[in-house]
């Protein structure tokens, strides 16, 4: 018996029994459908966050304070960053901005909000992309006087002017201070725990003297982040090394001793966060993986009854003439078709899934890749073949004699 005839036998063999083959691809149908939205929602989430963290910033280095080895106090300043940018000491790196900041509650006209205010270097909004929808952007004659000025995330605006008022121009209250409103950003999102929507702008030089009156060791007014950007991905290594050199020169740590600073890179922000979303993409899968493993299991089962009601069949077969390998292929290709069926409408049960999950969460939009679809599959072909093999050989196996006498 060639395989067409085998396959055509297996296929009129299920077709006598509908009902029960589909109740037994069931298994199979709801494990490729679970392991393919599982893992399409795992893959939309490491999506989602990388592109978040990309929209953080191009190329983005960020520095900060390791205060356990720097005892506890600040140990970034402004000339930190402006030494980082030094074509000589630093030619990877094309642009730097600093920042400081903290909570503190925003009063305009009996209106009030609790939201992060930052002083921030002339070229922050440049160096984290975010763009201002009205109004204009703190300027370096700003930082040089110290003025009272601010920029509002778009959220801070919509809680301070309600109802459409115009904000630019308008003095807001930091602290007891007023501030005048020069520009609103453009709505960014939040990327991790931090949300430009929800913050306040002023310049770096204010906040340090009205604000924030933190101290390295050395007594210089500190700064909690620098970013910087380096000229592109190709050399984020290279950059990241030589903030490294020059903030070890400039801060007098000894050889082989531990820095009193941090530097991260995107690409070890983003290493992380997918070690992160691959374990539980991973874990998704596995959960997933069971329902298919059960699928098998009612697969085997209901192979093993196929072969006790065609006990006679088989006996005639074999007296006919047909081998143990003819005997052995048919049923497992018996299996492989229950389970290969069971599998095709599984990859459209799960599409059908990703879909509806993706309607319904404006935030995820699952990602199906060509990889989870050949992997459910093939696996949907694995459970039918190990699964299939151990009726198909008792089938295989009965003696024509016995197998004529069964009743």
């Amino acid at each position: 018996m060639d395989l067409a005839e085998s396959f055509l036998t297996a296929i009129d063999s299920l077709m006598t029994h509908k009902l029960r083959a589909i109740l037994t691809m069931l298994g199979v149908i709801i494990g490729v459908g679970a392991v393919i939205s599982l893992l399409s929602i795992g893959n939309g989430v490491s999506a989602s966050i990388e592109q978040e963290i990309e929209g953080f910033g191009s190329n983005l280095i960020t520095i900060v304070t390791d205060r356990e080895n720097s005892d506890g106090y600040p140990s970034l300043y402004e000339t930190d960053m402006q030494a980082i940018v030094d074509p000589f000491s630093a030619p990877a790196v094309t642009a730097a901005a600093a920042e400081v900041q903290g909570n503190q509650q925003i009063l305009y006209r009996g209106r009030n909000t609790r939201v992060t205010v930052s002083g921030i270097t002339a070229n922050f909004f440049e160096i984290r992309t975010l763009a201002v929808e009205q109004g204009g952007s703190l300027t370096q004659d700003d930082l040089n006087a110290s003025t009272r000025v601010a920029v509002l995330g778009s959220e801070t605006a919509a809680d301070l002017f309600p109802d459409g008022e115009y904000p630019i121009g308008k003095r807001i209250k930091i602290k007891g201070v007023q501030y005048e409103v020069v520009g609103v950003l453009e709505p960014q999102g939040s990327v991790g725990m931090i949300n430009p929507d929800q913050a306040v702008y002023i310049p770096l030089s204010t906040a340090q003297s009205r604000l924030y009156h933190r101290r390295t060791r050395s007594g210089k007014p500190a700064v909690d982040v620098i970013y910087a950007q380096a000229a592109d991905e190709s050399v984020m290594d290279d950059a990241t090394q030589q903030i490294k050199d020059i903030l070890r020169e400039r801060h007098d740590i000894a050889y082989q001793a531990e820095d009193d600073f941090r530097v991260i890179s995107q690409t070890d922000i983003l290493d992380a966060f997918n070690v992160i979303t691959g374990a539980m993409t991973l874990f998704l899968g596995a959960i997933a993986g069971i329902s298919l493993v059960v699928g098998g299991i009612g697969i085997m089962n209901i192979m093993l009854v196929s072969v006790t009601e065609r006990t006679r069949e088989i006996g005639i077969r074999k007296a006919v003439g047909a081998l143990k390998r003819d005997i052995l292929l048919q049923f497992l290709i018996e299996s492989l078709t229950l389970s290969l069926i069971g599998g095709l409408l599984g990859i459209l049960l799960g599409i059908a899934i990703s879909q509806v999950i993706g309607q319904l969460s404006a935030d995820l939009t699952p990602v199906i890749k060509i990889g989870t679809v050949l992997l459910a599959s093939g696996f949907a072909a694995a459970v039918g073949l190990i699964f299939g093999i151990y009726p198909a050989w008792r089938a295989s196996s009965l003696h024509p004699i016995e197998a004529l006498r069964y009743e």
